[in-house]
């Protein structure tokens, strides 16, 4: 009898592994059946153009199998790019809220939640989406960049500069993020100077000098406001320091060291200023004719004029040597048929964009650090050639 008991245990055994094994596919067939189920029940309310329906049916599957969170996040994004936000938001709220996700999935939710949050024009809800990324190894970038535009849209340019050191501290020196730092100060020294906090404005533009050292802007700033201070000095210093930074924004300095010279009658000055940059553009090579004007020789105006045009033609130079050329005619038909001409120029002129973005192409007569099209900073620069400097 014992002998039996022994010989029917291996028998009891492999029974119940395959008792055991069935149920699981039992198990497996049944949980593929309803994942089926839902996947197609879900589809064809898609199809039928009944999208709430299609959504409440897509997010009881990740009851199901959490293995469809990609499906579901893609889904999601499905709904935003057709316009409805309101449904993507739905979907990705729902991935977001659940603990059983995996780290690196909820972070894609995240993700995709903050995008549908700006699309939808709550900022704040986005602003918050974004920040819990930053942390992220694989998301930090794209959340940078968001809660940059976030904040340019807001002009809340103290979060912009405290995100923007973040960045720099967490990451090291990143010349992008430096040139925003710059402009950020910049922004926040404008608003500054709008309530009249003149201290506060010269401590953020020296900030803005010490981020980037390529940066033009802050020295144009404190050029303008050491001006208005009748600082003259300082402001020639500062303007200086323009050409250094970056020669194709000298044009932007010339007409306030210009100013200045007309202010202290310190001529020399000015043209020691620019005898290192006056070929660079339009701009300095006719300051350097107001020069001459200045001693009185209009003759040599005109011939150096015309020498410079000869290498740099502009539309601004011909405008000029015309006008010189009207006051030293004698024929007053030669000389009003001249003006005539000059007149056309000018109206052509002011037809013309002063300014071009070298991103986008965007161009205009009114200066822009960020540009309006495609929202870069520092790409929108003076116009070079014939049109232009």
């Amino acid at each position: 009898m014992l002998e039996l008991l022994f010989l029917l245990l291996p028998v009891a055994a492999g029974y119940g592994w395959i008792m055991g094994r069935n149920s699981v596919r039992q198990a497996q067939r049944k949980q593929s059946s309803i994942l089926s189920k839902h996947y197609y029940k879900g589809l064809n309310f898609l199809l039928s153009d009944q999208p709430d329906k299609a959504v409440d049916t897509l997010i009881k599957m990740i009851n199901v199998n959490s293995d469809t969170v990609e499906t579901h996040i893609a889904m999601g994004s499905f709904f935003r790019h057709r316009g409805e936000i309101d449904r993507a938001i739905k979907v990705h709220q729902n991935l977001v809220s659940r603990d059983e996700l995996q780290p690196t999935q909820r972070e894609s939710a995240l993700k995709e939640l903050g995008h549908d949050y700006t699309h939808a024009g709550f900022l704040e809800r986005a602003e918050n989406a974004f920040l819990q990324l930053l942390n992220s190894d694989k998301h930090y970038l794209v959340a940078q960049t968001q809660l940059f535009s976030i904040y340019q849209t807001t002009k809340e340019w103290d979060r912009a500069i405290e995100l923007a050191e973040r960045m720099v501290e967490c990451h090291g020196d990143n010349d992008d993020v430096c040139e925003r730092l710059a402009h950020f100060y910049c922004e926040h020294a404008v608003a500054k100077l709008k309530d009249d906090d003149q201290g506060t404005a010269l401590s953020l533009l020296q900030k803005a000098v010490n981020a980037d050292e390529h940066a033009v802007r802050p020295w144009l700033m404190l050029g303008q406001l050491a001006l208005q201070q009748q600082r003259y000095s300082d402001a020639r210093a500062y303007f200086v320091q323009v050409a250094e930074r970056d020669i194709n924004w000298f044009s932007e300095a010339v007409p306030s060291l210009e100013k200045i010279a007309e202010e202290t009658g310190d001529w020399d000055s000015f043209a020691e200023s620019l005898e290192a940059h006056w070929q660079e553009c339009a701009t300095s090579y006719l300051a350097m004719v107001d020069v001459l004007l200045k001693k009185g020789d209009t003759t040599q105006a005109a011939d150096y004029l015309l020498e410079q045009l000869r290498k740099r033609p502009t539309m601004r130079g011909f405008k000029t040597l015309m006008g010189l050329y009207i006051d030293q005619l004698d024929d007053k038909t030669s000389a009003e048929s001249l003006r005539i001409l000059k007149e056309l120029v000018e109206k052509q002129m002011l037809q013309r964009p002063k300014y071009r973005c070298h991103s986008c192409g965007f161009s205009g007569r009114k200066l822009y650090w960020l540009c309006p099209s495609c929202k870069k900073w520092g790409v929108v620069k003076p116009i070079k050639g014939l049109d232009g400097e």
